[in-house]
């Protein structure tokens, strides 16, 4: 009773989601000083030119590290629950060989294939050289997802906070000086330098709670080798995702220009970054719980639906004042000159709503150990994500992003809720679809008022919606606390 308790708890729930949330908002705020200085020093172009390094070094890194960061978290916290100290030594030791494998073969693949990344991800120049001198990124981020797997899975909830702080501390104090001073040429640079600091802050810690035994051989090989098969499946949905990712961002630079696709990042990574605030406790808080429930039923159910009410009932006000505030939040973060992609935006942060309910269902599979189903899901996603993407933005450009992105979510929900219907017997629950019904029409609703002006109205009126929108919160939050309380 007690590990149901906590299983479904609202408190639990919220208080994990606001401990990561503060997390991530800190977090967040000193990325976006780093982003203003980006924008302001490199310009759209600098940006786009960034992102598109970025997103192609996490191709590479996600097409060969063979899922570990996600299949290694569900083994370790296996252990970690049943307080089998000599089975988490033994995963841990597994996790970092592994990891270091597949580090090099990352590194490997990055400089032997920089040609043809060069001639497939930009449309203008020779940028070889440059993906030769990123290839040892991968490694370095392949080694540090693998760190970051044994401290989710052993739970040390403080040091995964802690290094999320310092990294992105460290990004901004190491990327700034060299951006002003050597401005785009500095994009290369900076990225490896950014990268070196955080691994480093990141087996510091780890190697603090576990402390490094490495030891490569056929034992500790055949030992990784279940947890490798359980990872195949969730690496090749990544390469999915990161392809996708990979095509959408060539589409949009070589049919449109980099300035386009800079735009086109700052608007998709404001909104990914500020659901992040909601989402980050999932991976670190609602996963390992998921993976600790056997089988399906209520149980189950219960705790997918409780994790979708909270979620829904902290993002939503969150996304009404982003849909309703972006005309200043743009220029204040980034500048003006990326005023344009206001409208992809919004429409991305109304399809933020979708996401907050359909992520938590998202996570089924990966919680029972079932890859080929999360494979399906993630591929299915992934070509409709791009079919769609490539359609609109040929008809209506930036905007055209927006939509797509509004289309897929509605896509992806439905798919979600009737596979894993089908396969794990799992129903939305009643409260959760009632604060679907309150909520999503107040996100409607201030969407459709961007599409008026920005003038006195315009202000009062989003005011006003995003304050029915925190009211809702609040009561349903207090509501369901009250009811927990008197359960228990």
């Amino acid at each position: 009773m007690e590990n149901e308790n906590r299983n479904n708890a609202y408190a639990h729930i919220l208080k994990y989601t606001s401990i990561f949330g503060g997390v991530q908002a800190l977090s967040i705020l000193v990325a976006l000083v780093r982003n203003k200085f980006a924008a302001l020093l490199l310009g759209p172009m600098g940006v786009g030119l960034m992102s598109l390094f970025n997103s192609t070094i996490r191709f590479i890194g996600d097409s060969t590290n063979l899922g570990l960061g996600t299949s290694a978290v569900k083994n370790i916290s296996e252990s970690h629950s049943r307080n089998d100290s000599q089975a988490i030594d033994k995963t841990v030791q597994t996790v970092r060989a592994w990891s270091l494998l597949t580090a090099l073969a990352g590194m490997l693949v990055c400089a032997l294939f920089s040609p043809l990344l060069s001639r497939y991800t930009f449309g203008w120049g020779n940028h070889t050289f440059h993906f030769l001198l990123l290839s040892p990124i991968v490694a370095m981020t392949t080694i540090m997802g693998g760190e970051l797997a044994i401290l989710k899975g052993t739970r040390h909830l403080s040091g995964l906070a802690r290094i999320s702080i310092i990294n992105v501390v460290m990004a901004l104090v190491i990327s700034t000086p060299l951006f002003l001073i050597w401005h785009s040429k500095a994009i290369v640079p900076s990225m490896i330098a950014v990268a070196l600091s955080q691994l480093i802050v990141t087996i510091s810690y780890s190697y603090h709670f576990h402390p490094l035994r490495l030891k490569i051989n056929r034992d500790t090989l055949r030992e990784g080798r279940a947890m490798v098969q359980l990872g195949v499946g969730f690496f090749l949905a990544g390469i999915f995702g990161s392809c996708a990712d990979f095509i959408i961002r060539s589409f949009v630079n070589n049919t449109g220009s980099p300035d386009t696709l800079g735009l086109f990042n700052a608007g998709y990574m404001i909104t990914m970054t500020y659901g992040g605030m909601v989402f980050s406790a999932m991976e670190t808080d609602y996963f390992p719980r998921l993976s600790a429930i056997s089988g399906t039923g209520p149980t189950l159910n219960n705790t997918v639906n409780k994790q979708i009410e909270v979620s829904l009932l902290i993002i939503s006000p969150m996304l009404v004042g982003l849909i309703i505030g972006l005309p200043i939040i743009l220029p204040l973060l980034y500048s003006h000159s990326f005023l344009p992609v206001t409208s992809m935006a919004q429409l991305t942060a109304l399809a933020m709503f979708l996401r907050a309910v359909k992520l938590p269902v998202a996570y089924l599979p990966l919680s029972r150990g079932d890859s080929r189903s999360y494979l399906l899901m993630e591929g299915i996603y992934a070509v409709v994500y791009v079919v769609l993407s490539v359609i609109c933005f040929q008809a209506f450009g930036l905007i055209g992003m927006g939509i797509a992105i509004v289309l897929v979510a509605s896509f992806d929900f439905i798919m979600l809720n009737v596979y894993m219907g089908h396969r794990y017997s799992y129903r939305l629950s009643g409260p959760a679809i009632k604060l679907m019904f309150q909520q999503f029409p107040i996100g409607i609703a201030a969407y459709a008022l961007t599409l008026k002006g920005h003038g006195t109205t315009y202000w009062l009126i989003g005011v006003i919606l995003t304050v029915l929108s925190s009211a809702i919160s609040y009561v349903a939050l207090r509501k369901r606390m009250r009811l927990q309380s008197k359960s228990n």
